[in-house]
This record gives structure tokens, C-alpha cells and sequence, in this order.
């Protein structure tokens, strides 16, 4: 039945005038695995377009550039049997995206369409897949803390409504499971989760144990695998950031999460390395690097309608290197970081936070003094450990040297226990500052 559906709605398309005036037709030109030209489709870029395929199924690309009198377009499909000379109509719904409560509870591919096999969606309105340019004075402050549920965040990288904040690690040291822990225990009106670039089976994976009943009814997933079109990655991000900015102009307060950042930026490469774009660092020409302040600057805090996205953004360290190109943008734009420390997940500490090289930009404007104090104790400890930690381990350290390495010592299990909480559990707000204040009472 959905097929039927789908297949009426493309047939739809193809006969609702896209613009006043003569309906402009291409034609195919040239393929080569990635990018097609077109002759005689005179389209501006970011334009969608519509491909008839060889055997008359309807694919959809996106204008990208130009090369002389022709015109580059991205496939959303590239598995798709195009042909020479194959017919290419204009698409107006390629630059909209479909918004609104219907979406609720929802799996969706980068296109829109449902995942989930529950039938066709209700949406209400449309919002443009770029984001709307606003003016930045109507960007709220952010003044108001925000319930993560997570202990070691809470209370020692307090994060804020409408806050930025990138998590950073390498593969396989607890990304995933931090954000899931930040969806159970989030005080959020809505979430929506953008799954990007990453396995099937982890897709599958999360829905099913990050995603609880009385959660997946305020959620929106987007999900893109590996294996799409790098387009098609770029667009998944793109359109649950659009979901977001909907609901945050509805008045509401959004969860926005992305796993992950790097995926699209390897799309972006991609992209930009078949327009023939120049390799800077590390390989990624500059449109990938400029893309994520184009991305990121799209949450926050919105003064007028009341409404917010509090974003996370998941950011893969390649090799444990934390000074890898997209790192360092990706780091520059938000508005704090938390560090992932493979050691820390070796010892079975999880979530494995690095405290001190994670930053939260907006906590000292949100906490009040008690709290400040009591994180500015303990991190004092965890810098001393971690500073002198070769000494001490090798046992060139001896005891009374300084009395706040010798603290940093003796404490360190308690820091670590404090640290260490189960994918299950949650840890509210007020009981993660009582138990750190509880910890530092005599300083």
C-alpha cells in the first residue's frame, strides 16, 4: 500500500507546475558514478531535479555546479539504471522539507519518507531544507540550565537551553551510549535524533535500546546509512536540523542530536572533491570545513518565539587524534566539548569523560557559586593527577612532595566513582550538584 502511495505521489509531482512559464527539460549528457551532467536544464544550484530512469522509475539529484553550457547535478540515488540522454525535470520540493507534529514517533530516510512501516506521514507544513537566515540579535542567551541526566555533565560541564555541545572521541569508546544516556535523562518538549553515515545494524541498534516507549513518542529520527549517496548523507543532517528549527519556532523546546558530524563531513567531501575542488588539510577541501558553522549556527536559542535546540553533535576522532581538521572546527563553533578518553574506557569508567580537557563555554554564567567552587575543586585534583600521572605510576613520586598531588591520590577513586554511571541510570540535576558539593563540603 505504501508503494502505491509513494508511486501516486511521484506521479504528482511530475504534473504540478513548478514555475510559472515554459516547464525547462534536460537531458542526461554524462555520468560517472557520482556527478551527471545535464544539457539544456538552466537551473541555479541547490535546485532539485527529477531523473527518469532507464526503466521508468522516477530518481531524484540536485543541481551542484556547472562545467561550460552544462549543468552537475548529485545523485540521491546512485545505484539508479540512468541512461544517455535520459529525461530531467525540475523538482521544487527538492529545497522543502515536510515539518510538523505529524512527525512525532517517526523514522524518516533523508528524502522524508518513513522507515518505520507505519504508513504515510502526517505532516502539516513545509520549512526549507537550508534553514531560514535570521537575524543574529534574535538569538536568545543562554541563561537557563539544562537537565542532561548525566552526572558528570550536570555537574561539571553544566550545560544550558539552547547550548552547542560536541562530543569527541575516537571509534568504540562510549559516543553512542553517552548520547543515549542524554535522551533518557533529557528535559526536552522534543528529540530529534539525525543517525548519519553510520551501519544499518547500529541504526536498528539504537532505536531499539536508546529510544524507550514514553521517549520514541516525542522523537524524530532521520536516518541515513553508510552506504547512501553522499547527498543524500548531507541532506539527512540538513533535514532533521529543519525539523528542529520548526518545532523551536512552534515555541517548543528540542534535543537535537547528530551521529555523527564527521559522517557529514566526509559526505561534504566527497561532494566537493568531485567538483573539483582543492584538497586542503588532511584531504577535505574547504567547502567540507565550512560547512559545519553553516550546520551548527542553525540551533540555539530563539528570543522571539520562546523555542530552543540544545544540540549535540557526536564528532569521531580519527586515531584518538584530537587535533584532526574536523575536530578543531567543529570545536572552534560550539559552545563546549566533552572529550572521551580511550584510558578512561579501559579502566571500565563510563561514561569515559576526559573532565579536564571537556569545557563548558556557558556554565559559569548558569551555576551559582557553590557549585563553581565545588568543579573548580575537583578538577584541581584531576589536573593534578593527570599532570604528574607517569611519575606516579612509575612510583618516582613520594608522598608529602605536595600536598595537592597527595590529595589528588587518595581521592582518586571517589573522583573516578563519581564519575562512572550505568546506561541505565539517571542522575537529575539537583542530586548530581548535592552529591558534588556533598564531596568538596570542607573546601
Amino acid at each position: 500500500m505504501s508503494a502505491i502511495l509513494t508511486e501516486a505521489r511521484n506521479l504528482l509531482e511530475r504534473v504540478q507546475p513548478d514555475e510559472a512559464g515554459p516547464r525547462r527539460v534536460g537531458r542526461l549528457a554524462a555520468y560517472d558514478g557520482l556527478m551527471l551532467e545535464a544539457t539544456g536544464f538552466k537551473r541555479p544550484v541547490g535546485s532539485g531535479a527529477r531523473i527518469i530512469t532507464a526503466d521508468n522509475h522516477v530518481t531524484r539529484a540536485e543541481v551542484v555546479g556547472f562545467r561550460g553550457e552544462r549543468t552537475l547535478l548529485m545523485a540521491l540515488d546512485a545505484e539508479a539504471a540512468y541512461a544517455h540522454g535520459a529525461r530531467i525535470e525540475p523538482d521544487a520540493s527538492g529545497s522543502m522539507v515536510e515539518v510538523g507534529p505529524g512527525l512525532l514517533g517517526r523514522v524518516v530516510d533523508g528524502l522524508g519518507q518513513p522507515l518505520d512501516g507505519l504508513g504515510p506521514i502526517a505532516s502539516v507544513d513545509k520549512w526549507p531544507l537550508a534553514g531560514r537566515q535570521g537575524n543574529p540579535l534574535a538569538r536568545d542567551r543562554v541563561t537557563e540550565i539544562f537537565d542532561t541526566g548525566v552526572r558528570a555533565v550536570n555537574s561539571l560541564l553544566t550545560a544550558g537551553v539552547g547550548q552547542r555541545i560536541a562530543i569527541v572521541a575516537g571509534s568504540g569508546v562510549g559516543k553512542s551510549v553517552l548520547m543515549g544516556q542524554m535522551i533518557a535523562g533529557a528535559d526536552a518538549d522534543v528529540i530529534v535524533v539525525g543517525l548519519i553515515g553510520e551501519r544499518s545494524r547500529e541504526v536498528s541498534d539504537f532505536l531499539a535500546t536508546k529510544l524507550p516507549p514514553e521517549v520514541r513518542r516525542k522523537a524524530v529520527v532521520v536516518a541515513v546509512p553508510a552506504d547512501h549517496a553522499p547527498l543524500l548523507r548531507l541532506r539527512a543532517a540538513m533535514r532533521a536540523t529543519a525539523i528542529a528549527e520548526d518545532f523551536r519556532a512552534r515555541g517548543l523546546r528540542v534535543l537535537l542530536l547528530v551521529d555523527s558530524l564527521t559522517r557529514v563531513a566526509h559526505a561534504q567531501r566527497e561532494i566537493g572533491l568531485s567538483l573539483g575542488e582543492p584538497p586542503t588539510v588532511k584531504g577535505y577541501p574547504p567547502s567540507a570545513l565550512g560547512l559545519i558553522p553553516r550546520l551548527v549556527e542553525r540551533a540555539g536559542a530563539d528570543a522571539e518565539t520562546g523555542g530552543s535546540i540544545t544540540a549535540l553533535y557526536t564528532v569521531l576522532a580519527d586515531g584518538d587524534d584530537t587535533s584532526d581538521p574536523i575536530v578543531d572546527a567543529a570545536r572552534a563553533i560550539v559552545d563546549g566539548h566533552i572529550i572521551l578518553s580511550r584510558s578512561l574506557a579501559e579502566q571500565g569508567v563510563y561514561p569515559a569523560i576526559d573532565i579536564g580537557r571537556s569545557l563548558s563555554r556557558v556554565m559559569a554564567d548558569i551555576v551559582g557559586p557553590d557549585h563553581a567552587i565545588a568543579a573548580a575543586a575537583l578538577r584541581r585534583l584531576w589536573s593534578a593527577f593527570e599532570e604528574n600521572r607517569d611519575l606516579i605510576l612509575m612510583g618516582a613520586y613520594a608522598a608529602g612532595g605536595d600536598p595537592l598531588i597527595d590529595e589528588a591520590i587518595i581521592r582518586r577513586p571517589e573522583i573516578l566513582d563519581f564519575l562512572r554511571q550505568a546506561p541505565g541510570e539517571r542522575a537529575p540535576f539537583e542530586e548530581s550538584i548535592a552529591a558534588l558539593t556533598g564531596m568538596f563540603s570542607h573546601e
